[in-house]
This record gives C-alpha cells, structure tokens and sequence, in this order.
C-alpha cells in the first residue's frame, strides 16, 4: 500500500474527504517525526510504538575495495509492533 491508496483507504474508513485524510495523515506523519527527532517516544496503545535508539560505532567492509571501513554512530527510528498488531 502506498500513500496515495492509504489516504484513499482512511478516507472511505472515517467517512472524511480525501483532502481532509491527507492532512490527517501528513499531520500526523509530522508530529511523529517532530517527535523522533527530539529524541521523544510515541506509544499508540494496541498499535505499537516508536522510538530512537542508538546504534554504535562498528567496522563494516566497503563491498567496492574490500577494505575494512568505520561506520560511525548514529540514531534510527525504530518501531516496535503492539500486541494487538501481531500477524496471525
């Protein structure tokens, strides 16, 4: 599903115009990564949460040279699924 079929599918759900479902998801798609990028936490009961985490400095391989690289540290979004959101 891409963004265009996901507004469409909220709009049909919520009974909203697909404008008004745009701006409900570019909104919320904003306040999330407002949130992320200070380093804060959305948890959405029964969906799952987001979060920052740390990821250490490490030595990796450049695939090109063979020689040995270091990839700096850096902090990755992460999402960690709900209960309720479990595929069965």
């Amino acid at each position: 599903m891409n963004k265009s079929e996901l507004i469409n599918a909220m709009a049909e759900k919520s009974a909203l115009s697909k404008a008004d479902a745009k701006k409900a998801l570019e909104a919320f798609i904003e306040t999330v990564t407002e949130e992320l990028q200070n380093s804060g936490k959305v948890a959405l009961v029964g969906f799952g949460t987001f979060s920052v985490v740390e990821k250490s400095e490490r030595t990796g391989i450049n695939p090109a040279t063979k020689q040995q690289i270091t990839i700096p540290a850096k902090k990755v979004a992460k999402f960690k699924p709900g209960a309720e959101l479990s595929i069965k």
